[in-house]
């Protein structure tokens, strides 16, 4: 049988369970999806254990009972996300003894290993530890030092961090479901695996992913990424704007949003209005679409001049020939491209997680922007264990050198950190 590979997904307003395999062309197949509401969550953070466990278990059992044969999640890959994560540069060094000898994959990892050791805040941990581009006796700009001769080697990072508490967690409302966590990924890389092609990557794109509490920012240019940011607002802070703005209920603002929002209220025609049922005994109210759209649009025009804010931070304004790619349940807002483009100038696209997927996945509305994490985290696990596949089999054969190891391999590093972590709990 096939490898199966489980995406959980854990969001602001909803939790989904995805269930993929890889088929013999290394698409990836999506089997089965289960989706529930998620009430214990809070801008990406687990706010409640008990109301979240009960989600992922309801998410979880409706994946189970939609795929087709007998399948059982054990195992599943999680997104990390929240206010809490930042980013920061850093420059590492190694001196080697022996100039003859070739920088070997070893040197790398104890140069990344060497970034674990960073002083954070406290109550900090590093997440992730990606290397930028390498320096060899003062040559800069080397991709991939392997083979290479010198004596000091260095190289510029760009190191994630997040709070442990929000890491255990997280962990706690997967082990209480009856789940193992397999690997625990930043949710803008997952996001990034699902709906950006290699080509966009190396010329230079960012992915605006925006949830319904938080909108992740992921800045990749020479097939690398620069710079991320979790900025906190999405989705539900538009919804609530809509609660205050029109004196609605909340779910029948969520429905006004998802079915007749418009995130340009210059698109709208003045004499467009929308009947809410009124409460007992009261009169239906009516509400303008324009009116509608232009609550929506100030919001989302404050989302965005963060995002823009975060790309002129990052340095890499004028490098990015790629643009923006919009993803997650906000990228489904009607004209919000062409806000994007209005406030940025820069080229902007939806961005569909069906950049890996095999066209012989049948889970209906998969390949809507709101199951890109999803979906990502499901390719990040095939990923994940390709790479450990190429480790055992190194072990096993001395005549090969490390240099099979998938490059930039930070992936499992927060795996062994995560472990670490929830060790000191067990301990505790």
């Amino acid at each position: 049988m096939a490898e199966i590979v489980v995406g959980l997904d854990i969001g602001t307003t909803k939790i989904a369970c995805i269930v993929g395999r890889r088929n013999e062309h290394g698409k990836i197949e999506i089997l089965s999806m289960g989706k529930f509401e998620s009430v214990g969550v809070t801008r990406g953070v687990v706010s409640n254990i008990e109301k979240t466990v009960h989600s992922i278990k309801a998410a979880v059992e409706l994946a189970q009972e939609r795929a087709k044969g007998d399948l059982t999640v054990r195992v599943v890959n999680v997104g990390i996300a929240g206010q809490h994560i930042s980013s920061l540069q850093h420059r590492g060094m190694l001196m080697r003894d022996d100039l003859d000898k070739e920088i070997s994959q070893q040197d790398i990892d104890a140069l990344v290993e060497d970034m674990y050791k960073l002083v954070m805040q406290p109550g900090e941990e590093i997440v992730h530890v990606l290397p930028q581009e390498y320096i060899v006796d003062s040559e800069k700009g080397i991709k991939d030092p392997i083979g290479m001769a010198g004596v000091r080697l260095e190289a510029n990072f760009h190191i994630i961090t997040g709070q442990v508490a929000a890491a255990k967690n997280i962990k706690k409302c997967v082990d209480k479901a009856d789940l193992e966590v397999d690997e625990l990924i930043l949710e803008p890389i997952a996001s990034a695996e699902a709906v950006l092609s290699e080509e966009e990557k190396e010329a230079g794109v960012v992915l605006v992913d925006i949830g319904g509490g938080t909108t992740d920012v992921a800045i990749f240019q020479d097939g690398i990424i620069r710079h991320t940011a979790i900025i906190p607002f999405g989705g539900n802070v538009i919804t609530e704007d809509i609660k205050e703005g029109c004196t609605i209920m909340k779910r029948h603002a969520e429905k006004l949003k998802q079915k007749f929002g418009s995130a340009l209220a210059s698109e709208c025609q003045d004499n467009e209005v929308v009947c809410i049922p009124g409460l007992r005994g009261r009169d239906p109210k009516e509400i303008s679409i324009r009116n509608l759209a232009a609550i929506i649009q100030a919001r989302m025009e404050e989302i965005i001049e963060h995002v823009y804010y975060e790309i002129k931070n990052s340095g890499y304004e004028k490098k990015l020939i790629g643009g923006i790619v919009v993803t997650g349940g906000g990228a489904q807002l009607k004209h919000i491209t062409q806000l994007f483009e209005y406030i940025t100038g820069m080229d902007t696209r939806i961005g569909y997680p069906n950049e890996h997927l095999a066209s012989s996945t049948v889970v209906d509305n998969i390949t809507s922007p709101m199951y890109a994490t999803g979906i990502g985290l499901v390719i990040q696990g095939f990923k994940h264990n390709s790479y450990m596949n190429t480790e055992v089999e190194d072990k096993f054969n001395a005549a090969k050198n490390h240099s099979t190891k998938r490059k930039g391999s930070f992936f499992d590093k927060i795996l062994t950190k995560s472990r670490a972590w929830f060790e000191e709990e067990d301990e505790d």
